[in-house]
């Protein structure tokens, strides 16, 4: 029965998960530090790698996995700070895209210094060239598995 406790898979779920955690608590203070929470952050760099720095709000919602109000929470918060607009789609008038405003890239261009900073500090420039692509390879794998949603978007994430 200790076997059972022993497995090796709770080694390494643990360690991502507090990997994970231990991430966001360092990378917290940069964003703070700007304004914004982890998820505006999150929110802005994903409309900043998109064609035309914008998505569909059903887009935008998967890749930050939001609900349909929380992603509208979301998008109006950061439209009551100019850092995004909200555009009806002329082909479809039931959809609506978010897309990043000017205020918001040179939001961006105030955090991204700081941010890349500390992931830097934290995450890539922990690993060696090797290291980093396979734990590149490997997220994409268990990300591919368990929220195919998010690869049909983009692999740019």
């Amino acid at each position: 029965m200790s076997d059972l406790f022993d497995d090796p898979r709770f080694t390494v779920s643990g360690l991502l998960f507090e990997a994970h955690s231990g991430l966001l608590a360092k990378l917290e203070p940069t964003w703070k530090a700007h304004g914004l929470s982890g998820l505006d952050l999150n929110a802005l760099l994903r409309l900043s790698r998109s064609p035309d720095r914008r998505l569909r709000m059903s887009d935008l919602a998967t890749q930050t996995e939001l609900s349909t109000s929380g992603v509208t929470r979301l998008v109006d918060r950061l439209a009551t700070g100019g850092l995004v607009e909200r555009q009806l789609d002329p082909a479809d008038r039931r959809s609506a895209y978010a897309a990043l405003t000017d205020a918001g890239v040179r939001r961006l261009e105030e955090v991204l210094p700081d941010y890349l900073a500390a992931l830097e500090r934290w995450l890539t420039g922990l690993l060696t060239p090797a290291q980093l692509d396979g734990l590149t390879t490997g997220l994409r794998v268990i990300r591919d598995a368990t929220n195919p949603a998010a690869t049909a978007l983009a692999d740019r994430s």
